[in-house]
């Protein structure tokens, strides 16, 4: 029964790709048809997700032998669980008392536009005031807490991958 549900990890790579791809596409449904502008943590999310995805992609068309099936698995493990921690820090900022929230800072096209790179992308990685707001729930969670959810089940499909080659 169990050998009928394995599938080789190319197909779970593939996989993974089209989640990740999936959850690009539903950022950009709520920021483009739903009018949620995207905070600049919910930007770094999104980037993490296109980087997995990336390497999901790549694992998928390279379809490589056990040892480079082990490669992959790991990079997107690493890579999901960057994502993780940066929504672990989004769901943290949204869970402050509003006393403790950090101030709101400069949109993110100013910053681009006037800060060094580092600066920005430390502005970026760390939240603002904008981070703390819910604009969007689902079964009483944020959309932070659903985007740490897939990423930590990406991080897992990715992980398991390990196990899913053949002995060489």
């Amino acid at each position: 029964m169990l050998n009928a549900l394995k599938f080789n990890a190319r197909i779970w790579f593939f996989l993974g790709f089209l989640a990740c791809g999936g959850l690009l596409g539903m950022g950009a449904y709520f920021q483009l048809v739903q009018r949620l502008e995207p905070c600049p943590l919910c930007i770094s999310q999104r980037i993490a997700i296109f980087f997995t995805g990336i390497v999901f992609l790549i694992a998928a068309l390279h379809n490589p032998k056990s040892i480079g099936v082990k490669r992959y698995a790991i990079t997107g493990t690493i890579t999901a669980l960057l994502g993780a921690s940066i929504s672990t820090r989004h769901v943290w900022l949204q869970h402050l008392p509003a006393d403790k929230v950090p101030e709101c800072g400069p949109e993110l096209s100013y910053m681009l536009e006037y800060f060094p790179l580092f600066d920005t992308l430390k502005f970026m990685l760390s939240g603002t005031g904008d981070c703390a707001k819910v604009d969007w729930t689902l079964l009483g969670f944020s959309m932070p807490v659903w985007t740490l959810l897939a990423f930590l089940i990406l991080a897992t499909l990715s992980f398991l991958q390990i196990w899913n080659t053949d002995k060489e």
